[in-house]
């Protein structure tokens, strides 16, 4: 691969991450809790942009109970909502993520992985490692093993 089609691939895969993190920020994920007493909505960056309690939730014979569950409920309706917006995460950006440690992107004629120059670390990005880092020390079980 010469030069010029590595930078116009390079180029095709910034175009895909923007769009990528576009489409995740236009997303919306609902959690809910209660059986839908209390549904959270968060966008596919994991903000929370919605919270909604449906009048059923309340007790009003006993006020200081109904607070706790209605606490309760928010809090699982929230988790839920973020255990969908990190799914969605994964789906749109796993792809990325599997290019740079060496997968390769689907549609795109690369070579799996980046070979990065040394020095050059990616893995605060969540991506990656520096290249050349052959201490792959994941495969580590608990007892210090390798698996």
């Amino acid at each position: 691969m010469d030069m010029q089609q590595l930078f116009a691939a390079a180029q095709q895969m910034q175009e895909q991450l923007i769009n990528a993190q576009q489409a995740l920020a236009s997303a919306e994920v609902t959690g809910t809790a209660g059986g839908g007493l209390v549904k959270a909505v968060v966008n596919g960056q994991g903000e929370l942009i919605d919270l909604s309690i449906e009048p059923g939730a309340v007790d009003p014979s006993d006020p200081e109970e109904t607070a706790r569950t209605i606490a309760d409920l928010v809090l699982a309706a929230i988790r839920d909502a973020y255990r969908g917006a990190e799914d969605l995460q994964q789906q749109q950006m796993g792809p990325f993520a599997a290019a740079m440690s060496g997968g390769g992107l689907p549609g795109m004629n690369l070579p799996g992985g980046l070979n990065l120059p040394s020095g050059l670390d990616l893995s605060s990005l969540g991506i990656g490692g520096s290249y050349g880092d052959d201490d792959d020390d994941d495969d580590d079980d608990d007892d210090g093993t390798e698996t």
